[in-house]
């Protein structure tokens, strides 16, 4: 059977049957992600469901023409990693061993995501038993041998309120030969608290599983629930929807590049863009009463409409917020010191960043064309699309422009919703979720492609729900960015990724 003979395809958002997916045998369900990603697709999101013999695992895959793709296997105690083949895959199998007790054989960094325990029978698949007090960093970290080689660890915990996050560098003087991130100290348990859902509180742990990305987060959820109800969001609704998201991408873009320029301690900008980014999150909280977003959508539709008089007071505060933005951003350009730092500083290459899967900015700074709203457009989108904006350097460099000119594509974007909202309802009731059904949601956050998937049991409850935030394939892009380059640029490449500690800590 080829690659693409195994996949049952499917839209963004829409709603499959389980059977409807066949269950192959585990070593061609390997071999067909190792060709399908090699012929176009990329692992949107691969993970386990553990039963008490085993595990079903569950690739879903996003390709071309607007399409995904799920795949399905069954392993019991080991399967084989395909990570030397199929790279972005790494970090997916370090989290079904972790989650499900599968022993993955020769992964090249065999170690735990986030160091929870499956103990499906007793143990996990480093042999823990539950009796075992194991702290965060179990396991080796890789270490480089040599006259004059040292090690340098910074964290987990940091400095005011960052979350916790462990860095550990292998040098040689300055240079950083390589670098190795520790995650998941929070152990919040957002996975398992979903199962059985939808809750109650659903919606507000959706909101909060990334708190600067609840926007696309809670997006994302609802268009799990309306592909599982069969509803459709009236159009005003998704107007108002990809507003909301475009003024999170530029609140956080805007702060990602003042932050930027206070890491090579040029003041002007920071300070500007720190006072004009919360300008931006004033805008959403004119729509809903909060500055992140919280409460502005919901299944079905949103909680708040968007009168005249709010449409005319946004396009006034972007017209001014954009104006100060621009002069604020114009002084980055136009300083030969700043350029030097951001130019040739963190470069990852085309070729490297296709391999791990990188999405958002990260991906476009290196030339790579990859964006949900074009690729697999949902909402007002599928109409819509706002321009694909990529940079070739692969460096802070690109990543920092990428992001101004994605400010400039989001501040037209709104502009010209704002003057053409569409009349009519905002929401539509959500109905009662079909049973045993798959359905994935892909949503263009501002870090990237957030992904969730929904598997329901009979009643239609969620049996299991995978959440993928975007900084779950970029954290290893941040770790080859570092490579030969000088520890003191570790800050200025940080922050050119900016990448979700939480989001990452599931």
């Amino acid at each position: 059977m080829s690659g693409e003979g195994m996949l049952k395809t499917f839209c963004n958002g829409e709603a499959i049957g389980v059977s409807d997916v066949p269950e192959i045998a585990l070593y061609d369900f390997l071999q067909g992600i190792v060709g399908l990603t090699g012929d176009g697709w990329r692992i949107a999101s691969y993970f386990g469901v553990p039963e008490r013999e085993g595990a079903t695992l569950w690739c879903v895959l996003s390709g071309g023409h607007a399409r995904l793709g799920a795949l399905r296997s069954w392993v019991e105690d080991r399967m084989p990693s395909i990570a030397a083949a199929c790279p972005e895959a790494h970090l997916f199998e370090r989290e079904i061993a972790e989650q499900c007790g599968i022993v993955v054989d020769d992964h090249p960094w065999f170690k735990p995501v986030r160091y929870l325990r499956s103990l499906r029978r007793g143990h996990d698949a480093w042999g823990r038993d539950s009796a075992e007090e194991i702290p965060p960093g179990v396991g080796d970290f890789y270490r480089v041998e040599g006259a004059e080689v040292h090690e340098v660890a910074v964290g987990p915990v940091h400095a005011g309120i960052i979350e916790p996050g462990h860095f550990r560098f292998q040098c040689h003087g300055e240079t950083v030969f390589n670098l190795e991130i520790a995650l998941g100290y929070q152990h919040r348990g957002v996975e398992r608290a979903l199962a059985g859902g939808p809750h109650p509180a659903t919606m507000v742990q959706m909101e909060a599983v990334a708190g600067d990305t609840t926007i696309g987060h809670a997006t994302a959820y609802a268009m799990i629930r309306e592909g599982l109800t069969g509803d459709v969001v009236p159009p005003r609704a998704e107007s108002i929807r990809a507003i909301a998201l475009e003024l999170e991408r530029l609140a956080n873009h805007c702060g990602d590049l003042g932050a930027l320029a206070g890491d090579v301690g040029y003041l002007p900008t920071m300070s500007f863009c720190g006072r004009i980014r919360g300008d931006f999150l004033n805008m959403t909280a004119l729509l809903c009463g909060s500055r992140f977003g919280r409460g502005m959508v919901r299944p079905g539709g949103t909680w708040f409409d968007c009168s005249s008089d709010q449409a005319t007071a946004l396009q006034k505060r972007l017209e001014d917020a954009g104006r100060d933005y621009a002069g604020a951003v114009a002084l980055l350009w136009d300083t030969p010191s700043v350029l030097a730092r951001f130019e040739k500083t963190g470069r990852i290459s085309s070729d490297t960043a296709i391999d791990l899967g990188l999405v958002g900015p990260a991906a476009r700074a290196c030339g790579i064309a990859r964006d949900v709203r074009r690729d697999q457009p949902f909402g007002l989108y599928k109409v819509q699309p706002p321009p694909v904006c990529v940079e070739p350097g692969g460096d802070v460099m690109a990543r920092a422009v990428v992001r101004w000119k994605e400010s400039l594509a989001s501040l037209e974007f709104i502009r010209d919703l704002l003057d053409s909202l569409p009349g009519g309802a905002v929401t539509a009731d959500c109905g009662k979720a079909a049973g045993d059904r798959l359905t994935a949601a892909l949503v263009e956050g501002w870090r990237g492609e957030i992904c969730h998937v929904a598997i329901t049991d009979a009643r239609g409850k969620f049996l299991r729900y995978k959440v993928k935030d975007p900084s779950f394939h970029n954290w290893s892009g941040l770790a080859l960015a570092l490579r030969n380059e000088q520890i003191s640029d570790f800050p200025l490449c940080n922050k050119s990724f900016n990448l979700s500690y939480c989001g990452f800590d599931l």
